[in-house]
């Protein structure tokens, strides 16, 4: 089956529709970003003060305590879930560009790496495994890379014609 290009053939209204899908997918997604950095800081010792508390910590500005099991798992849980689907229609449709195996095969399998490592990271940084915070930290950075990445790409292909893919 020939894939490798095949988003620069669809007909315009279905390109359309895609640039939709993938520009409020990436709203979600960037707006979960700006939670988190309203909640934990993007720091290694930030992400460890989200889930663990800070309740030590005399000078901190806001008071956060650790959290329970079952916050926990539903943590993981949803994001595991939800990014899952996510990185599932995206890679779909970075598959459809025109680009190299090797780039695409890199952009819609490493998210999923990174979802296990940054969520799972967080569920054991949450057990006591400190050193996790820094898993979770570059997997997350990872992760919203590719994202980045994959959108732009999908959002600039649709932009083409058939004829300027050769």
């Amino acid at each position: 089956m020939h894939y490798n290009g095949l988003l620069l053939s669809f007909p315009k209204e279905i390109k359309i529709f895609i640039a939709a899908f993938v520009v409020i997918l990436s709203i979600g997604f960037f707006t979960g970003l700006l939670f988190v950095s309203q909640t934990s800081t993007t720091s290694p010792n930030g992400i460890v003060e989200n889930y663990n508390g800070n309740e030590e910590d005399e000078d901190a500005e806001v008071m956060k305590f650790k959290k329970s099991e079952r916050e926990m798992l539903t943590i993981v849980h949803t994001h595991i879930l939800s990014m899952s689907f996510i990185f599932f229609l995206l890679g779909g449709l970075v598959w459809l560009t025109k680009l190299s195996k090797k780039l695409k095969l890199f952009l819609t399998v490493e998210p999923f790496v990174s979802v296990v490592l940054t969520f799972g990271g967080i569920y054991f940084l949450w057990t006591g495994l400190l050193w996790m915070k820094y898993v979770v930290a570059f997997s997350g950075f990872l992760m919203t890379a590719t994202f980045t990445i994959s959108a732009i790409l999908v959002l600039y292909q649709l932009t083409l014609k058939p004829a300027e893919s050769n």
